[in-house]
């Protein structure tokens, strides 16, 4: 759009172009100008985030934050005695008037359309960028996390924060992503490419003041902004390690929250910060303090009053639940002391004079954000019953009103079967001959006997109660009557890993259990199999059922939360024909799960266009981010149209 606001004025005198040639190389001079300029914007902006923070241009000054006393940004150094280095051009200064006679020498005047500007591959990708489906109104988006692909990730909150961004970016949003920055030893290279800003504050909470700096890296058209601090270098896992959790993850959390209040007004990404009017997407317990920080210590002192905040529930099952005596450790004033209050219920409490008295990060979010957004509408369901809600429900259905559900979507890049770097072989919707081959190369790999006319059922996932491996089990020796062969991915409960080692080796022609993760091997099932099981219990949102409709492998689901939003039942009388994607069946039995199974093993022995029906249809839904991304503008716009929840 921003082409045809540029060269409007410029090409009306082109009716004359063979009359006046004048006329004509001033028309061409223009439009080459616009394009270069907006080449040289792009270029400019890229490398300025790539070099880390520059001065700000001094005619920006007015961008600078109220100064408010007792906020965090420590004071700016004294200007030193040196002369200040020289700023570069604004991107639109001087470029059109870079030697135009040059420019359009040997350049016929019906031509202009086929110029070609030698630019770098990174010039490539932002035009490139500027042919997605842009947002009608663009905002300044700043995403709090506890992980984010690929730098750190321990499940689908990782997937999401890693794409979603990207996914909003590219419709012309400028996006901010900040977590942590963990050095674990494992993944230290992950954050090779970030940059120190030069930024530190220091973070009055639990009893001192804490100093953490700001590194950044821009990639993908996003400023991905990592805070340090030493608690976040340790060895083990995101959260904790072989022990359990690590019991600072409070502090550690607080400290992120703190930090991801204070980038947006003192971190000069690109040249320029992102100022007060924010939206701020907070994702799961790790960064639900943030909105609680917004209206207890900044909007009463005027700052972020144009801002906004989402609180995206990834799984309610986890709150950051601590001990009350823990809340003057979190520097907020004692009257929002209501906002994380949390009272358990007397049968969860350990013992007779235990009071239940705790703080819930999680719940200050949810009384305290302007938007709630689960990962699914069905989710968004079940979070406010009494069986899903984790003990939030009634808060939540209090909300109901800001409450939405958006299915995740999928990457893509990593997850296509015409491209995918896994695979032995490719293929599309248009020809499938390539799954097949997958197949009887998985089967080879995995040692069964390689037949066409067998079914071959896959499940990829963690081995605990959560996703139904318990059904899975009581079910096996009666599916291993039919003729089928199954193989499972994932680790987990001890028990559990023992017993698919055993099942191996009593049905040695048709099970197969591979104990640990390998994404290629995750790849390759997906691909291969004709069928995936996701017996879950609940299920937020669910990726592996995306990526398997992607793959044109017929999902069969407990109907519970995004599996019964992503997957639609087989129907072959359906109004306009054959109808759904897989099998969503309810309740969780293991009768039930038979009876699915059965039914889907069926279809595809004796119903083979009805099979390839089925396939077709998941692999030509729409799982993209961008479907995503959508959605959740819509869900800024609502924010921005009422006034903060809490002022």
């Amino acid at each position: 759009m921003a082409a045809t606001g540029v060269g409007a004025g410029c090409l009306a005198p082109s009716v004359r172009l063979r009359a006046d040639p004048a006329t004509a190389a001033r028309a061409s001079a223009c439009v080459v100008r616009a394009r270069l300029r907006r080449l040289a914007r792009g270029r400019y902006v890229a490398e300025l985030s790539r070099e880390g923070p520059a001065a700000r241009p001094a005619q920006q000054q007015q961008l600078a934050p109220p100064l408010v006393p007792g906020f965090l940004a420590p004071p700016p150094p004294a200007p030193a005695q040196s002369p200040a280095p020289t700023q570069p051009p604004l991107p639109d200064a001087g470029v059109g008037e870079l030697a135009p006679d040059l420019l359009l020498e040997g350049i016929a005047e019906d031509s202009i359309d086929s110029i070609i500007v030698a630019a770098s591959e990174q010039d490539s990708e932002i035009m490139d960028a500027n042919e997605q489906p842009q947002a009608k109104v663009t905002r300044s988006i700043v995403f709090v996390t506890g992980e984010a692909a690929p730098y750190a990730k321990s499940g689908g909150l990782g997937d999401v924060c890693g794409s979603l961004p990207i996914a909003l970016a590219a419709r012309g949003h400028r996006v901010m992503v900040v977590m942590p920055r963990y050095l674990n030893g494992s993944s230290d290279k992950n954050y090779a490419k970030a940059l120190y800003t030069g930024k530190h504050i220091k973070i009055p909470c639990f009893g001192g003041s804490h100093e953490v700096t700001f590194f950044h890296e821009y990639r993908d058209n996003v400023d991905w902004v990592f805070v340090d601090h030493p608690s976040y270098h340790r060895p083990g896992s995101l959260y904790g390690d072989n022990f359990g959790a690590f019991g600072d993850n409070q502090f550690r959390y607080t400290l992120l929250c703190y930090a991801a209040c204070e980038a947006p007004l003192i971190l000069e990404l690109g040249g320029y910060i992102y100022g007060q009017n924010c939206m701020f997407v907070v994702n799961d317990w790790h960064a639900s303090l943030v909105p609680v920080l917004l209206a207890a210590k900044y909007r009463p002192y005027g700052v972020y009053r144009d801002s906004r905040s989402t609180l995206v529930i990834h799984n309610l099952a986890h709150q950051g639940v601590e001990p009350a005596s823990t809340y003057p450790d979190l520097g907020l004033p004692p009257e929002w002391y209501g906002a994380l209050e949390w009272v358990f219920p007397e049968w969860a409490r350990r013992h007779a004079l235990d009071k239940g008295e705790a703080v819930n990060f999680l719940k200050g979010a949810v009384v305290t954000a302007d938007r709630i957004v689960t990962v699914s509408q069905g989710y968004s369901w079940e979070v406010t019953t009494a069986e899903g809600g984790q003990g939030l429900n009634e808060l939540l259905s209090s909300r109901k009103s800001v409450l939405n559900g958006i299915v995740n979507g999928i990457d893509i890049n990593d997850w296509n079967p015409t491209t995918d770097k896994c695979l032995p072989h490719h293929y599309s919707v248009d020809d499938l001959s390539g799954k097949a081959k997958c197949k009887a190369e998985l089967q080879k790999e995995l040692g069964l006997p390689v037949r066409e006319d067998v079914p071959l059922i896959g499940f990829i996932g963690r081995l605990d109660y959560q996703k139904g491996i318990d059904l899975i089990k009581m079910a096996i020796p009666e599916l291993m009557r039919e003729d089928v062969q199954f193989v499972m991915l994932g680790s987990g409960d001890p028990i559990f890993e023992g017993w698919m080692r055993s099942t191996e080796s009593s049905y040695k022609d048709k099970f197969r259990g591979w104990v640990g993760f390998s994404v290629p091997v995750s790849h390759r099932i997906t691909a291969g199999c004709d069928i995936l099981l996701m017996p879950s219990r609940f299920e937020p949102c669910g990726l592996n059922q995306l990526y398997a409709m992607q793959y044109g492998t017929v999902p069969v689901v407990h109907g519970t939360g995004g599996l019964r939003d992503t997957v639609e039942t087989f129907n072959p009388f359906g109004a306009k024909g054959e109808e759904g994607t897989g099998w969503a069946f309810s309740p969780l039995t293991v009768d039930k799960m038979l009876w699915a199974l059965r039914t889907a093993m069926s279809t595809f022995r004796e119903h083979k266009p009805s099979w390839e029906g089925l396939m077709k249809r998941g692999m030509t839904k729409d799982h993209t981010w961008d479907h995503a991304a959508e959605q959740y503008e819509q869900i800024f716009e609502w924010a921005f149209v009422d006034q903060p929840y809490v002022m």
